[in-house]
């Protein structure tokens, strides 16, 4: 399988065995001991060759650009975690509000209009007229 890869990315079976060696690439083993590449291992594989051949990183950066990706991932699902924790919790709180009123019942506020000139000449037509004596 070793010779197989080598061969697709044009690179010597010496330098997987390197990069494993270094702990760069872990690939699982058979029965037979044959080094099995999963598509995980083929992605991971295809960036260490972009750092050494397209950026001209040695086997020492790479491995700390591999650690850092891999803590930025970790970083990553931890602050997703907590936001799904902060907004399963804000729905849940919300969802109690709305079913029950509270401690202390809340009324709730009445507007009042105060009547325009248009509304105050109908009301003044519709009442009686009234005297003036004194």
């Amino acid at each position: 399988m070793i010779s197989a890869v080598a061969e697709m990315y044009g690179i010597h079976p010496q330098t997987l065995r390197l990069y494993e060696r270094e702990g760069l690439l872990t690939p699982s083993r058979s029965e037979g001991n044959t080094r099995l590449y999963t598509d995980e291992d083929l992605e991971r594989l295809e960036f260490i060759l972009n750092l050494a051949r397209d950026l001209g990183v040695n086997i020492a950066g790479i491995a700390i650009v591999l650690q850092m990706r891999e803590r930025m991932e970790e970083m990553n699902r931890q602050m997703q975690g907590f936001v799904d924790y902060v907004r399963t919790e804000m729905l849940s709180r919300m969802q109690q509000q709305q079913q029950s009123p509270g401690l202390v019942p809340i009324a709730r506020p009445v507007i009042v209009r105060k009547p325009g000139p248009r509304e105050q000449a109908e009301t003044a037509e519709q009442q009686p007229v009234r005297s003036r004596r004194r």
